[in-house]
Protein backbone atom coordinates (compact mmCIF):
# COMPACT_ATOMS: atom_id res chain seq x y z
CA UNK A 1 0.00 0.00 0.00
CA UNK A 2 1.15 3.30 -0.79
CA UNK A 3 2.17 5.27 2.16
CA UNK A 4 1.10 8.32 2.81
CA UNK A 5 1.99 11.73 4.52
CA UNK A 6 0.96 11.61 8.20
CA UNK A 7 2.51 12.73 11.79
CA UNK A 8 4.21 10.66 14.06
CA UNK A 9 2.36 11.69 16.99
CA UNK A 10 -1.10 12.74 17.80
CA UNK A 11 -1.71 16.36 17.98
CA UNK A 12 -4.87 16.06 20.72
CA UNK A 13 -2.46 14.78 22.93
CA UNK A 14 -2.58 18.11 25.54
CA UNK A 15 1.11 19.43 26.57
CA UNK A 16 4.05 19.41 24.58
CA UNK A 17 4.53 16.72 22.01
CA UNK A 18 7.11 16.42 19.66
CA UNK A 19 7.50 13.90 16.71
CA UNK A 20 7.38 14.39 12.54
CA UNK A 21 5.67 15.24 9.63
CA UNK A 22 6.19 11.85 7.81
CA UNK A 23 6.76 13.43 3.90
CA UNK A 24 6.30 9.97 1.14
CA UNK A 25 9.60 8.62 -0.34
CA UNK A 26 8.85 9.17 -4.75
CA UNK A 27 11.00 8.23 -7.66
CA UNK A 28 13.57 11.11 -6.88
CA UNK A 29 14.07 10.72 -2.66
CA UNK A 30 13.45 8.40 -0.05
CA UNK A 31 11.35 9.83 2.34
CA UNK A 32 11.64 12.98 4.62
CA UNK A 33 11.25 13.92 8.54
CA UNK A 34 10.46 16.90 9.11
CA UNK A 35 10.13 17.67 13.03
CA UNK A 36 7.38 19.14 14.33
CA UNK A 37 6.52 20.81 17.79
CA UNK A 38 3.35 21.14 19.23
CA UNK A 39 1.69 22.48 22.45
CA UNK A 40 -1.70 21.86 23.07
CA UNK A 41 -3.37 24.14 25.90
CA UNK A 42 -6.61 22.92 24.92
CA UNK A 43 -9.50 25.58 24.00
CA UNK A 44 -8.26 28.73 22.02
CA UNK A 45 -6.77 29.71 19.17
CA UNK A 46 -4.82 26.78 16.79
CA UNK A 47 -1.91 28.86 14.98
CA UNK A 48 0.45 27.03 12.86
CA UNK A 49 4.51 28.27 12.60
CA UNK A 50 6.41 27.35 9.89
CA UNK A 51 9.77 28.32 8.79
CA UNK A 52 12.38 27.49 5.71
CA UNK A 53 10.01 27.72 3.18
CA UNK A 54 13.00 29.35 1.39
CA UNK A 55 16.37 27.39 2.66
CA UNK A 56 18.51 30.55 1.85
CA UNK A 57 16.15 32.52 4.86
CA UNK A 58 17.70 31.31 7.83
CA UNK A 59 15.42 34.03 10.16
CA UNK A 60 13.01 32.02 10.24
CA UNK A 61 14.05 28.43 11.44
CA UNK A 62 15.94 30.78 14.13
CA UNK A 63 12.97 32.37 15.41
CA UNK A 64 10.75 29.26 15.11
CA UNK A 65 13.23 27.60 17.51
CA UNK A 66 13.91 30.11 20.08
CA UNK A 67 9.91 29.89 20.62
CA UNK A 68 10.09 26.27 21.20
CA UNK A 69 12.01 27.04 23.88
CA UNK A 70 10.24 29.61 25.91
CA UNK A 71 6.62 28.94 24.64
CA UNK A 72 5.92 25.88 26.94
CA UNK A 73 6.29 28.07 30.47
CA UNK A 74 4.41 31.38 28.07
CA UNK A 75 1.06 30.27 26.42
CA UNK A 76 -1.84 29.84 28.55
CA UNK A 77 -4.60 28.27 25.94
CA UNK A 78 -5.40 27.01 22.46
CA UNK A 79 -2.86 25.19 20.11
CA UNK A 80 0.67 25.73 18.33
CA UNK A 81 2.35 24.03 15.76
CA UNK A 82 5.54 24.72 14.89
CA UNK A 83 7.46 23.04 11.75
CA UNK A 84 11.20 25.38 12.18
CA UNK A 85 11.77 23.51 8.56
CA UNK A 86 9.34 23.28 6.01
CA UNK A 87 12.00 22.26 3.10
CA UNK A 88 14.93 21.19 4.59
CA UNK A 89 16.61 19.81 1.36
CA UNK A 90 16.92 23.83 0.32
CA UNK A 91 17.83 24.52 4.03
CA UNK A 92 20.75 21.96 3.80
CA UNK A 93 22.01 23.38 0.54
CA UNK A 94 21.19 27.33 1.57
CA UNK A 95 18.95 27.63 -1.88
CA UNK A 96 15.83 28.96 -2.24
CA UNK A 97 14.39 26.21 -4.37
CA UNK A 98 14.78 22.57 -3.63
CA UNK A 99 18.01 21.12 -5.15
CA UNK A 100 16.62 18.21 -6.18
CA UNK A 101 13.95 18.86 -8.63
CA UNK A 102 14.84 22.85 -8.94
CA UNK A 103 11.60 23.91 -7.91
CA UNK A 104 10.41 26.76 -5.50
CA UNK A 105 8.05 25.59 -2.36
CA UNK A 106 6.41 28.41 -2.25
CA UNK A 107 5.33 27.91 -5.76
CA UNK A 108 3.82 24.38 -5.21
CA UNK A 109 1.08 24.70 -3.00
CA UNK A 110 -1.40 22.72 -2.83
CA UNK A 111 1.23 19.86 -3.86
CA UNK A 112 0.76 17.00 -5.31
CA UNK A 113 1.37 13.18 -3.59
CA UNK A 114 2.61 11.77 -6.56
CA UNK A 115 4.56 14.56 -7.75
CA UNK A 116 8.84 15.48 -7.26
CA UNK A 117 9.63 16.38 -3.66
CA UNK A 118 8.64 19.97 -3.66
CA UNK A 119 5.12 19.21 -4.72
CA UNK A 120 5.29 15.91 -2.03
CA UNK A 121 6.22 18.46 1.00
CA UNK A 122 3.34 21.10 -0.19
CA UNK A 123 1.13 18.19 -0.31
CA UNK A 124 1.86 17.08 3.63
CA UNK A 125 1.31 20.40 4.63
CA UNK A 126 -1.63 21.32 2.98
CA UNK A 127 -3.36 17.91 3.97
CA UNK A 128 -2.08 17.14 7.16
CA UNK A 129 -1.05 20.93 8.73
CA UNK A 130 -2.87 23.37 7.49
CA UNK A 131 -6.50 21.73 8.58
CA UNK A 132 -5.45 22.19 12.20
CA UNK A 133 -4.87 25.73 11.98
CA UNK A 134 -7.17 28.55 11.81
CA UNK A 135 -4.22 31.23 11.27
CA UNK A 136 -0.47 30.53 9.50
CA UNK A 137 2.93 32.37 10.29
CA UNK A 138 5.02 31.09 7.32
CA UNK A 139 8.45 32.60 8.33
CA UNK A 140 10.62 34.30 5.58
CA UNK A 141 13.43 37.03 4.98
CA UNK A 142 14.04 39.10 1.90
CA UNK A 143 16.95 37.26 1.13
CA UNK A 144 20.83 37.87 1.96
CA UNK A 145 21.39 40.24 -1.32
CA UNK A 146 18.72 42.71 0.42
CA UNK A 147 19.06 45.68 2.52
CA UNK A 148 14.89 45.49 4.14
CA UNK A 149 13.44 46.37 7.65
CA UNK A 150 11.82 43.44 10.14
CA UNK A 151 8.87 43.57 8.06
CA UNK A 152 4.98 41.84 7.91
CA UNK A 153 3.72 41.23 4.11
CA UNK A 154 0.20 40.47 2.79
CA UNK A 155 -0.86 40.69 -0.70
CA UNK A 156 -4.00 42.52 -1.12
CA UNK A 157 -7.55 39.95 -0.68
CA UNK A 158 -10.37 39.56 -2.98
CA UNK A 159 -11.98 38.76 0.30
CA UNK A 160 -12.61 42.02 2.10
CA UNK A 161 -13.30 40.21 5.72
CA UNK A 162 -10.27 38.18 5.21
CA UNK A 163 -8.42 41.22 4.08
CA UNK A 164 -9.28 43.41 6.95
CA UNK A 165 -8.40 40.16 9.60
CA UNK A 166 -5.33 39.74 8.29
CA UNK A 167 -4.05 43.04 7.97
CA UNK A 168 -5.57 43.70 12.04
CA UNK A 169 -3.05 40.79 12.59
CA UNK A 170 -0.20 41.68 10.47
CA UNK A 171 -0.20 45.15 12.62
CA UNK A 172 -0.11 43.34 15.78
CA UNK A 173 3.29 42.41 15.57
CA UNK A 174 4.80 45.86 15.77
CA UNK A 175 7.16 45.53 13.62
CA UNK A 176 8.96 48.47 11.83
CA UNK A 177 6.72 47.75 9.01
CA UNK A 178 3.38 46.34 7.52
CA UNK A 179 3.49 46.07 3.63
CA UNK A 180 0.48 45.58 1.55
CA UNK A 181 2.17 44.38 -1.59
CA UNK A 182 0.55 44.39 -4.71
CA UNK A 183 2.01 41.31 -6.64
CA UNK A 184 1.65 39.07 -9.29
CA UNK A 185 -0.78 36.78 -8.32
CA UNK A 186 1.43 33.54 -8.70
CA UNK A 187 -0.24 30.02 -8.67
CA UNK A 188 1.05 27.54 -5.75
CA UNK A 189 1.79 30.34 -3.41
CA UNK A 190 1.23 28.94 0.31
CA UNK A 191 -0.59 32.16 0.84
CA UNK A 192 -2.88 32.11 -1.91
CA UNK A 193 -3.93 28.30 -1.31
CA UNK A 194 -4.93 29.00 2.90
CA UNK A 195 -6.97 32.40 2.28
CA UNK A 196 -8.62 29.65 -0.43
CA UNK A 197 -9.62 27.73 2.84
CA UNK A 198 -10.76 30.78 4.80
CA UNK A 199 -7.25 30.77 6.91
CA UNK A 200 -5.57 34.67 8.23
CA UNK A 201 -2.06 33.91 6.47
CA UNK A 202 0.78 36.33 7.72
CA UNK A 203 3.99 36.37 6.01
CA UNK A 204 7.01 37.85 7.89
CA UNK A 205 9.60 38.71 6.63
CA UNK A 206 12.78 39.08 8.93
CA UNK A 207 14.96 41.67 7.28
CA UNK A 208 17.26 40.79 5.11
CA UNK A 209 21.48 40.55 4.62
CA UNK A 210 22.66 38.62 7.06
CA UNK A 211 21.41 37.30 10.57
CA UNK A 212 22.05 39.77 13.41
CA UNK A 213 21.35 39.10 17.32
CA UNK A 214 19.66 42.61 17.19
CA UNK A 215 17.98 41.81 14.50
CA UNK A 216 16.65 38.52 15.73
CA UNK A 217 15.71 40.00 18.99
CA UNK A 218 13.34 42.54 17.15
CA UNK A 219 11.51 39.36 15.03
CA UNK A 220 11.00 37.88 18.13
CA UNK A 221 9.55 40.63 19.92
CA UNK A 222 7.34 40.88 17.27
CA UNK A 223 6.08 37.39 17.25
CA UNK A 224 5.83 38.17 20.77
CA UNK A 225 3.29 40.65 19.98
CA UNK A 226 1.31 38.57 17.82
CA UNK A 227 1.12 35.52 20.30
CA UNK A 228 -0.26 38.27 22.75
CA UNK A 229 -2.95 39.99 20.43
CA UNK A 230 -4.07 35.69 19.51
CA UNK A 231 -4.76 35.39 23.00
CA UNK A 232 -2.02 32.59 23.43
CA UNK A 233 0.15 34.60 25.22
CA UNK A 234 -0.24 36.80 28.57
CA UNK A 235 1.76 40.13 29.04
CA UNK A 236 1.86 44.07 27.10
CA UNK A 237 2.65 44.40 23.34
CA UNK A 238 5.69 46.25 22.76
CA UNK A 239 7.10 48.05 20.06
CA UNK A 240 10.39 46.72 19.20
CA UNK A 241 13.65 49.05 19.11
CA UNK A 242 14.63 49.63 15.79
CA UNK A 243 17.25 52.51 14.48
CA UNK A 244 16.60 53.81 18.13
CA UNK A 245 12.97 53.97 17.71
CA UNK A 246 9.98 52.17 18.85
CA UNK A 247 7.31 53.29 15.98
CA UNK A 248 5.73 51.16 12.99
CA UNK A 249 4.28 52.21 10.15
CA UNK A 250 1.81 50.41 7.46
CA UNK A 251 2.65 50.92 3.63
CA UNK A 252 1.45 49.70 -0.03
CA UNK A 253 3.64 48.85 -2.53
CA UNK A 254 2.63 48.67 -6.24
CA UNK A 255 3.17 46.59 -9.45
CA UNK A 256 4.68 50.19 -10.95
CA UNK A 257 6.66 50.52 -8.02
CA UNK A 258 9.79 47.81 -8.76
CA UNK A 259 12.80 49.53 -9.98
CA UNK A 260 14.12 47.38 -12.40
CA UNK A 261 18.63 47.27 -13.68
CA UNK A 262 18.95 49.55 -16.97
CA UNK A 263 22.33 46.89 -17.46
CA UNK A 264 24.38 43.95 -15.89
CA UNK A 265 27.13 45.28 -13.32
CA UNK A 266 27.81 45.59 -9.81
CA UNK A 267 25.15 47.48 -7.81
CA UNK A 268 26.25 50.09 -5.84
CA UNK A 269 23.25 51.40 -3.43
CA UNK A 270 23.51 55.36 -2.50
CA UNK A 271 20.72 55.27 -0.24
CA UNK A 272 18.87 53.03 2.88
CA UNK A 273 15.97 51.22 3.44
CA UNK A 274 12.91 53.69 4.82
CA UNK A 275 14.87 56.51 3.57
CA UNK A 276 11.97 59.16 1.79
CA UNK A 277 13.60 59.90 -1.59
CA UNK A 278 11.95 62.70 -4.13
CA UNK A 279 11.93 62.19 -7.82
CA UNK A 280 15.47 62.87 -9.08
CA UNK A 281 17.60 61.78 -5.91
CA UNK A 282 20.38 59.53 -6.99
CA UNK A 283 19.68 56.16 -5.70
CA UNK A 284 22.23 53.92 -6.64
CA UNK A 285 25.11 53.51 -9.21
CA UNK A 286 25.77 50.30 -11.66
CA UNK A 287 29.29 49.58 -12.59
CA UNK A 288 30.16 47.57 -15.76
CA UNK A 289 32.39 44.69 -15.36
CA UNK A 290 32.71 44.64 -19.11
CA UNK A 291 34.94 47.88 -19.43
CA UNK A 292 36.94 49.98 -16.89
CA UNK A 293 36.33 52.63 -19.69
CA UNK A 294 32.39 52.34 -19.35
CA UNK A 295 31.17 55.05 -17.44
CA UNK A 296 29.23 54.25 -14.51
CA UNK A 297 25.57 54.07 -14.81
CA UNK A 298 23.35 56.64 -12.66
CA UNK A 299 20.18 55.43 -11.59
CA UNK A 300 17.49 57.47 -9.90
CA UNK A 301 13.91 57.57 -8.11
CA UNK A 302 11.21 57.76 -10.36
CA UNK A 303 9.17 59.38 -8.13
CA UNK A 304 8.29 60.53 -4.59
CA UNK A 305 8.15 57.46 -2.36
CA UNK A 306 9.79 55.51 0.25
CA UNK A 307 12.68 52.54 0.05
CA UNK A 308 11.24 50.00 1.31
CA UNK A 309 13.96 47.07 -0.25
CA UNK A 310 17.39 48.14 -1.84
CA UNK A 311 20.18 45.56 -3.08
CA UNK A 312 22.80 45.70 -0.70
CA UNK A 313 25.68 45.66 -2.90
CA UNK A 314 25.39 42.89 -5.60
CA UNK A 315 26.00 41.84 -9.11
CA UNK A 316 22.86 41.97 -11.08
CA UNK A 317 21.48 40.94 -14.35
CA UNK A 318 19.86 43.86 -16.99
CA UNK A 319 15.93 43.88 -15.88
CA UNK A 320 16.50 42.39 -12.09
CA UNK A 321 14.41 44.07 -9.56
CA UNK A 322 17.40 45.97 -7.51
CA UNK A 323 14.67 48.50 -5.38
CA UNK A 324 11.00 48.74 -4.35
CA UNK A 325 9.50 51.55 -3.48
CA UNK A 326 6.62 52.16 -1.21
CA UNK A 327 4.15 54.85 0.24
CA UNK A 328 1.44 54.62 3.19
CA UNK A 329 -0.98 52.74 2.73
CA UNK A 330 -4.40 54.89 1.95
CA UNK A 331 -7.41 52.51 3.30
Amino acid sequence: MKEIPHLTFDLDTLGVSTGHLVVPKGADCEALSLPVFSLNKGEGPRLLITGGNHGNELEGPIVARRLVEWLPEAQTCGRVIIVPEINPLAVQAWTRNTPIDGKNLNRAFPGRADGTVTERIADAVSRVLLPMADTVFDFHSFGPTWDTPSAIITHPIANADLMAKTLRMAEAFKLPVTLVWEYHDTPGMFDIWAHSQGKVFICPEFGGGTVSTEALAIHEAGVRNALIALGLVEGKAEHPTFRQQKSSQTLETLLSDELRSPARGIFEPRCSMLDEVKQGDLIGVLHSMESLSAGAIDIYAPTTSIVYAIRSGAYVEADEEIVYFARPLKL
